[in-house]
């Protein structure tokens, strides 16, 4: 549901005072979260965002939506069950690569294979910035940050290639400092019909020295590290999603990709596939789903047997 007039990014912007880090990758995301809801023309009081703990929890803070602060690393299960009680909602989900690939790694991965209707971002800055800088899951090993004591002692994750065997239907990679191709992102990503995944690597000043906005910007030879996929002529769209061959040569297609890190980075959408959703398929299966939202079944408080009903 759009709105029958022209919203702009100060329309998602709220009065609170932001206490972030200045430079910090944060403020780039939010600036595109912001400008995308507007492009997309979506009324403020249809759009909920929900954050987990650290410092991109604080998101909904400054974002002019209804907003939901939960628990570290649960974001995806309460975004979930708000998706389920209200399907008419357009729902985000934001949290930090501490928050969604550490203790939220399980939700993660299962919110993947149930394909709802909703958008996940997550703010990647390679540290748990709001507890003063520990290396995050996608830290690789041997690296030190100014606020370590000693190198890293575990692997780091690959979110992209995790999501691919998780099963998200669209999955993709962007940067904080280039807002206006993150935007763009995002767009597609609230458009697309499914789960949707966005990656965003990010600077944090404070504590992670290594990737600077310097180092983003020159790789070897001062050749820019960052590359958008889109115009390297890189397809990610599966095009026949009843061919399993296809299926299986666009994801390692995606896998391969997202294993270039260094003095190459891409960017843009690494895999997408149009397939049924959870609630096409749960609707489909129990057709009164799809009459009216959880949220508006009119329960007095005392008596839950119409929701049992529907639910059978």
């Amino acid at each position: 549901m759009a709105v029958d007039y022209k919203l702009t990014a100060k329309d998602f912007k709220t009065e609170v005072h932001n206490n972030w880090c200045p430079g910090c990758g944060d403020f780039g995301i939010l600036s595109a979260i912001q400008t995308a809801l507007a492009q997309l023309g979506l009324p403020p009081h249809r759009v909920v965002l929900f954050s987990g703990i650290g410092c991109s929890g604080k998101t909904p803070h400054y974002v002019r939506s209804y907003g939901f602060h939960t628990l570290h690393g649960r974001v995806l299960p309460v975004a979930t069950g708000a998706k389920l009680a209200n399907l008419s909602l357009t729902v985000l989900a934001v949290g930090g690569d501490g928050d969604g690939y550490g203790i939220g790694a399980g939700y993660f991965v299962n919110a993947g294979r149930r394909n709802l209707d909703l958008t996940y971002i997550v703010f990647n800055n390679g540290v748990y910035g709001l507890t003063k800088g520990q290396g995050s899951p996608t830290l690789a090993r041997g690296l030190q940050t100014k606020s370590m004591p000693e190198p890293a002692l575990q692997d780091g994750v690959n979110p992209i290639a995790l999501a691919v065997g998780a099963g998200y239907t669209f999955i993709a990679r962007g940067f904080a400092l280039d807002v206006k191709h993150l935007t763009g992102l995002i767009v597609a990503a609230v458009q697309h019909r499914g789960t949707a995944f966005l990656d965003v690597l990010q600077t944090c000043p404070t504590y992670n020295d290594l990737y600077t906005k310097e180092w983003y910007a020159g790789g070897r030879d001062s050749q820019p590290r960052l590359y958008k996929l889109e115009e390297a002529g890189y397809d990610p769209r599966v095009h026949d999603p009843s061919d399993p061959q296809e299926v299986v040569a666009k994801k390692l297609q995606a896998i391969g990709k997202s294993y270039e890190w260094g003095d190459r980075i891409p960017l843009g959408v690494y895999y997408q596939v149009d397939l049924p959703t959870y609630e096409q398929e749960a609707i489909a299966r129990r057709p009164r789903l799809g009459e009216v939202s959880l949220a508006e079944l009119e329960i007095d408080g005392r008596d839950t047997q119409p929701l049992l009903d529907m639910l059978r």
